[in-house]
Parts: C-alpha cells; structure tokens; sequence
C-alpha cells in the first residue's frame, strides 16, 4: 500500500495519483483504466472538513472526553452516535428544520465519531 503525504492509504489497485494543492484530485485505476476525479475531489474535501473539525474540537476538549467516559471510551462514543442518530432520525421522519445544527453538521459529528472509535480500537487514542 502506498502511502500519500497525509498519511491516508492509497489502494494497490490505483495507478497513477494527480495531486492539486496537497489534494489528491484524481486518481486512475490499474484494472479498469477508469479516473474518478470527481468523486475523489467530493470525498476530500468531506474528510478534509471533517478531520479539520476533529482536530479543532479535540484542542477544545482534550482527549479525557473520551478516554474517561463513564463505561469506557467506546460506550461514550456509542451513546454520543445513538444520541445523534436518534436526532437524525427525529429530524428526517418530523420533517422538521432544525433549530440549531443541520442535518449535515450531525453527520459529519458521525463521522468523527467513527475516526475517533478507530483510533480507540487501534490504540492511538490519548489517554491524556
């Protein structure tokens, strides 16, 4: 596996990698010769926010939030995503605006919560 500048893996099966400002902006698969410059462009730019939101919140907060939560960290992290997909739902079956965060903020907190309980699993989780 071939690894990029921002230590994220990049599959076997690309090819050829075009990088645009530190972005990865296509990338052409051996098998099928395909470019998915688009999609790939989308995906980064969601993960760039998301792992920029991560980071920011995480000086705010530390890591005891998550190291410490009552039960262990991956029962703090499972009660904070079952909090925000009952939210999510609530909002998507009401048909409701929210009044504070949109639906698209939630999902991006989701996400987050996903990288942080891999950390957690892998053991790059500070515990302080």
């Amino acid at each position: 596996m071939v690894m990029s500048d921002r230590g994220f893996g990049i599959s076997d099966e690309i090819d050829s990698v075009r990088w645009v400002d530190g972005v990865i902006r296509e990338r052409k698969s051996k098998s099928t010769g395909s470019s998915s410059s688009a999609f790939t462009s989308a995906v980064w730019k969601i993960m760039d926010e998301a792992g920029n939101l991560l980071i920011s919140k995480h000086h705010d907060y530390g890591p005891k939030n998550i190291s410490q939560s009552p039960g262990g960290p991956l029962n703090g992290l499972r009660v904070r995503m079952h909090d925000k997909t009952a939210r999510i739902n609530h909002l998507i079956d009401s048909g409701k605006n929210p009044e504070h965060e949109a639906l698209r903020d939630s999902f991006i907190d989701l996400l987050n919560y996903s990288a942080i309980a891999l950390m957690v699993l892998e053991g790059t989780w500070p515990k302080e």
